[in-house]
């Protein structure tokens, strides 16, 4: 069955292992990169809650979740401020195409609608322009684009 376990110094090494196939690889940061950004977030006073997706005791994936901004995110969207953000989703190449990202999606808003920070109108998030899966998977949840942009990358938002 389908999980989130958080980030611990007993699972952080098998997920640093996990990558996205080649072609994917512009669309997401890996494992690392997150994982810094989550102590950077979280050391800036803000909120980030990395987990490992895991398929009964087998991990398959990375999500993280943020909450509003901290001291450091200069340029951040104007959607950031007050409101849940599904920051980071990978699936390893080895487990793509078996719905684990669709399943994950599912969990990280149930996780959001627990609304561990307090109350939020919305989750937003981003993505490439050419990621057409990403922006099919986040549609068939709610998600819509408002026309702004994160950096490079597309904003889309779902009223919680």
């Amino acid at each position: 069955m389908l999980h989130l376990e958080k980030v611990t110094g007993k699972n952080v090494w098998d997920l640093l292992k996990l990558e996205v196939s080649e072609t994917q690889k512009t669309f997401v940061a890996p494992n690392e990169v997150s994982m810094i950004e989550a102590y950077t977030a979280i050391t800036g006073n803000g909120h980030a809650f990395p987990f490992g997706i895991y398929d009964d005791d087998m991990p398959v994936g990375f999500l993280m979740i943020g909450f509003d901004v901290d001291d450091y995110w200069e340029d951040a969207p104007e959607i950031a401020k007050g409101n849940y953000n599904l920051w980071r989703l990978m699936i390893d190449k080895t487990c793509q195409g078996r719905g684990y990202g669709k399943e994950a999606v599912q969990l990280a808003l149930d996780f959001i609608r627990t609304l561990p920070c307090g109350e939020a109108a919305f989750c937003w998030l981003s993505y490439e322009p050419e990621n057409k899966a990403a922006r099919r998977l986040y549609q068939s949840f709610g998600f819509e684009e408002t026309g702004e942009m994160d950096g490079e990358e597309i904003i889309a938002v779902l009223k919680l």
